[in-house]
């Protein structure tokens, strides 16, 4: 499958069924996290995941889980973060989010549907998770096979703005 159909295939899924991710993927979309391009390849992304009952539990009590089998609390490390000098941004939740997004298309790839969450409390992550200062979750992936209809591929047609609402040339 070429990129563009992957990335119209993956949807944001909301049911999960009860079957277990394999241990084999489960390794290749965090291996396709760790390979993910970061700031100065600082690799301040810290990779929480979520699988046993109990966990996932724990996730419930700050965010939907929709009833997926795994989930992935991505965080950055903000000792790490590379920060641009002319203003001082620090790009932690860049980095973070292009881990996210190359887990969740290798999930994709791998026949596992996926939703990106960040409606979360990020203060029950930290508390139920134990996650150190400086270490701030940024998103949740949760991973597994969805329970019901895919969204169409073609749906973009419909639910996207046209490339003219959405690129500039050369200048706004």
């Amino acid at each position: 499958m070429d990129f563009l159909a992957l990335a119209k295939r993956r949807y944001a899924c909301r049911s999960y069924k009860k079957q277990a991710v394999e241990q084999e993927k489960l390794d290749l979309i965090l291996e396709a996290g760790r390979v993910a391009p970061t700031g100065a390849n600082r690799q301040p992304q810290r990779l929480v995941v979520v699988r046993s009952q109990e966990g996932m539990a724990r996730l419930a009590r700050c965010t939907r889980d929709f009833g997926a089998p795994v989930a992935i609390i991505v965080c950055a490390d903000t000792t790490e973060v590379w920060t641009r000098k002319y203003d001082g941004k620090r790009i932690g939740d860049i980095d973070a989010s292009i881990v996210t997004d190359h887990m969740m298309l290798c999930a994709a790839s791998l026949g596992l549907d996926t939703l990106w969450i960040c409606m979360f409390k990020p203060e029950a992550v930290r508390e139920e998770f134990g996650l150190p200062e400086g270490v701030e979750p940024v998103n949740i992936l949760l991973i597994g096979y969805g329970d019901g209809e895919p969204a169409s591929p073609d749906r973009h047609a419909e639910t996207r703005k046209p490339l003219a609402e959405t690129v500039i040339c050369e200048h706004f």
